[in-house]
């Protein structure tokens, strides 16, 4: 674009879902422009869609078939009348052919020229670039050549263990670490079909793998009339699976020389490409001080927030206003940097199950309540649905503070007032790590959870007997009574649980998790306990305890011990019914569809052998026998897409199989 040319934005597209299409939004309505959605066939009622001026169908469920279709999304811009497309992150948000497509269709696309996505957005020509420029980077081979047997000569000169990247990627899809060469074939199979299903290309690249450093990258910005700034950094540490768990601004420990130093190193990157608009550039940063170039992500950061918290900045308001033509409305010495804030990233998936995507109807879904230094940007509300089509986070909590403790606090305060159920969450996990002394000392690199493991993922443990009791009063107690109407004066009228010639009681049957009880509670057991609302009341002694508990039809939600139990009423009948089916089976773990059978009837195979690659939220997950035994059926095919619970395969030998997940 002409950088003399001013343009009047009116109506703006956001080529993408969840939440980052409803943050842009909000910032694009309170600039008074017209926000159009745009949806696949199953996202038809998501919150993006409803929050939005004008929605265009794109059809399809999952995202080849609809958000990354480009025809489809600049036919959607023309029939809407929007004049500029944003592409929020991931899906085409660092396509240079779709940024191209935008430009040429004349319309404004809200991010770099398509040049620089280029020059950047593959690491293999980012890593050249950076190299040719004399920035340190990480040993690792960025060629051409994609044959499994160039990657092993490679890996075995850098020397194991060593890290495949999506070239064309980020957010830990496409990535694999391998520790040995045996390895190296599948793991490489593997990140190139997720590289081609999340971003439709599947060259990757592979570097050694740095032990125990620390992630930290810069917010740069660019205008149309040369000038760029920094906006100070952001550490985003730990990681798991190398997907970003939690972010903090500014990163803790750097001296305002190595923040300089590398905010210039950053500028200049970008500056080299002619870069436009918002940007990253992220480190590598090691005990020493000395920081290696990883890569650039030329586009809007999921943690950008943190950012906007310690700078009073909204980035999208300046991704609009550039794009019009605007120059930036400071220089560099005029940013601010005030205070600290941190963010945290909520799942739809399940800790305690090696973190499998999990997909459902959002039963209860409560936001920690807006205030100063407290932000939620989510992408979902209560009754909406988790497909096993997209990307499982749901939103992100950020909270700031005048220091990093006070910031650290009030996260936690919202983390204990959020309230997620009818999927599982990452919620009480993140809470520990928030929660964690390690954490508390700023004790940060990527191998934070690892090391702490223990701590972050205790082993379950029997709920005590108090907890059994207070679920039992909170059940009781939210129960509506079923009595006669018609004689106030029967003894059928109340729900004391009256017995002839008894003390008066009631017997539930609860079931939580994989645990059920049989609780009797008595009058005396009723006495100055009440369930106001949200919330079970007990007073005794003088003291006054309120524990959280919200009934959703036939399931009561309790806040116990940092985390929120589903409790429900236990059937021991239907219970042992249940037992006797799908035994002998392994199971889906999750929605999803099957990407390779890797076994055939007959075939032995012993424990942990790889039976069923399923595909779920971009990732690959491999089904894998936990026993020794014969395949004797087959109830999938490659292609197909199952649903939770669904018997993927039976093996002999086995009376009882949970399927495994990698």
């Amino acid at each position: 674009m002409d950088a003399n040319k001013r343009i009047a934005l009116t109506s703006v597209l956001v080529a993408n879902r969840g939440e980052i299409a409803c943050r842009i939004m909000r910032t694009a309505k309170a600039m008074g422009l017209t926000t159009v959605a745009v949806h696949s066939e199953i996202d038809r009622l998501a919150r993006h869609v409803r929050e939005a001026d004008v929605a265009v169908n794109l059809g399809g469920s999952k995202a080849a078939d609809s958000y990354l279709q480009i025809d489809a999304l600049i036919a959607a811009a023309r029939s809407s009348g929007a004049q500029a497309i944003h592409p929020g992150y991931g899906f085409l948000s660092e396509n240079a052919g779709f940024a191209r497509a935008v430009e040429q269709a004349g319309l404004v696309f809200l991010g770099p020229p398509a040049s620089a996505i280029d020059a950047m957005g593959s690491k293999s020509a980012a890593k050249s670039l950076m190299e040719a420029a004399g920035v340190p980077l990480v040993p690792g081979y960025h060629g051409e050549a994609q044959d499994a047997a160039t990657f092993r000569e490679a890996a075995a000169r850098i020397g194991y263990p060593v890290l495949l990247k999506a070239t064309a990627g980020g957010g830990g899809k496409g990535m694999k670490v391998v520790e040995r060469d045996e390895d190296l074939a599948d793991a490489l199979a593997s990140a190139q079909r997720e590289a081609q299903s999340s971003f439709g290309d599947s060259r990757m690249l592979v570097e050694k793998y740095v032990l125990q450093p620390r992630h930290v990258e810069i917010q740069v910005f660019a205008d149309q009339h040369g000038h760029c700034l920094y906006l100070n950094e952001r550490d985003c540490s730990i990681q798991r699976r190398h997907q970003k768990v939690v972010e903090e601004a500014p990163a803790p420990g750097l001296s305002p020389a190595l923040r300089r130093a590398m905010g210039q190193a950053a500028v200049r990157a970008a500056q080299a490409i002619g870069y436009v608009g918002a940007g990253t550039v992220e480190f590598l940063l090691d005990a020493r001080g000395e920081f290696f170039f990883m890569e650039m992500n030329t586009r809007l950061q999921v943690e950008h927030p943190v950012t906007e918290a310690i700078t009073g900045l909204d980035l999208v308001a300046w991704q609009l206003r550039v794009a019009q033509g605007e120059p930036l409305p400071m220089t560099q010495d005029q940013v601010p940097l005030n205070g600290h804030a941190i963010e945290v990233r909520l799942y739809a998936e399940d800790p305690a199950n090696d973190f499998l995507p999990a997909t459902g109807t959002l039963t209860l879904y409560r936001e920690s309540a807006p205030g100063p230094g407290r932000r939620v940007d989510s992408g979902v509300s209560e009754g909406d649905d988790v497909s096993p089509f997209y990307d499982p986070m749901l939103g992100k909590l950020i909270a700031w503070g005048e220091d990093r403790e006070q910031a650290r606090l009030r996260l936690l305060s919202m983390l204990d007032a959020f309230a997620v159920g009818g999927v599982r969450t990452n919620l009480a996990f993140l809470r520990r790590i928030i929660a964690h002394p390690a954490f508390a000392d700023a004790e940060l690199d990527t191998g934070f959870i690892p090391r702490y493991q223990t701590d972050l993922l205790p082993p379950s443990e029997p709920l005590s007997a108090e907890f059994w009791q207070a679920a039992a009063l909170a059940w009781h107690l939210s129960t509506p009574a079923r009595v006669r109407h018609d004689d106030p004066d029967s003894p059928w009228s109340g729900a004391s649980g009256l017995r002839l010639g008894l003390p008066s009681a009631v017997v539930l049957h609860l079931s939580c998790a994989a645990e059920h009880r049989v609780i009797r509670l008595r009058d005396d057991d009723l006495c100055n306990v009440q369930w106001l609302g949200e919330q079970l009341v007990s007073e005794q002694h003088g003291l006054r305890r309120q524990t959280r508990a919200i009934r959703r039809d036939d399931t009561l939600y309790l806040s116990w011990q940092g985390e929120l139990h589903a409790i429900r009423r236990y059937d021991p009948i239907a219970a042992v019914e249940a037992s006797h089916t799908h035994q002998g089976g392994l199971t889906a773990p999750m929605n999803g569809s099957i990407v390779r059978v890797l076994v055939e009837v007959g075939q032995a195979v012993e424990a942990g052998t790889p039976l069923v690659v399923l595909e779920a939220m971009k990732m690959e997950h491999s089904i894998r026998a936990s026993t020794a035994g014969t395949v004797s059926a087959l109830y999938c095919t490659e292609g197909e897409m199952v649903s939770e619970g669904t018997v993927l395969v039976a093996l002999t030998e086995v009376t009882a199989v949970t399927a495994k997940a990698s």
